[in-house]
């Protein structure tokens, strides 16, 4: 049975989903969420956007809601504990990358 999660986010990243350019979202894993559930995703203003301070942020009343899809969690990753890529991400950190359908005629 599918679960509705709601979250709050900012009004950049709000935007940007809104759009259809952003279409994932990377949140510290300090909830549950299984494929199926639905994510609610309330918008929040912030005084200043690169202080994402909780005490100032107010809601817009504007929220989004997302089918869950595929969930991936660093701590259930091994290959992360290697000391050779804990090396890379101390220098590069991490990007995650959305995947979308590619239009130019299948598979390779």
């Amino acid at each position: 049975m599918s679960r509705e999660i709601h979250k709050k986010i900012s009004k950049k990243y709000f935007d940007l989903i809104l759009t259809g350019q952003k279409t994932f979202e990377f949140r510290v894993a300090d909830f549950e969420c299984e494929p199926g559930d639905i994510l609610v995703l309330d918008e929040y203003e912030y005084d200043n956007e690169d202080d994402s301070s909780r005490a100032l942020r107010s809601a817009t009343g504007r929220s989004i809601r997302k089918t869950v899809g595929y969930v991936g969690k660093t701590k259930d990753y091994a290959w992360l504990e290697r000391p050779d890529v804990k090396k890379e991400v101390e220098k590069y950190g991490y990007q995650i990358i959305s995947l979308l359908d590619d239009d130019s005629g299948g598979t390779q």
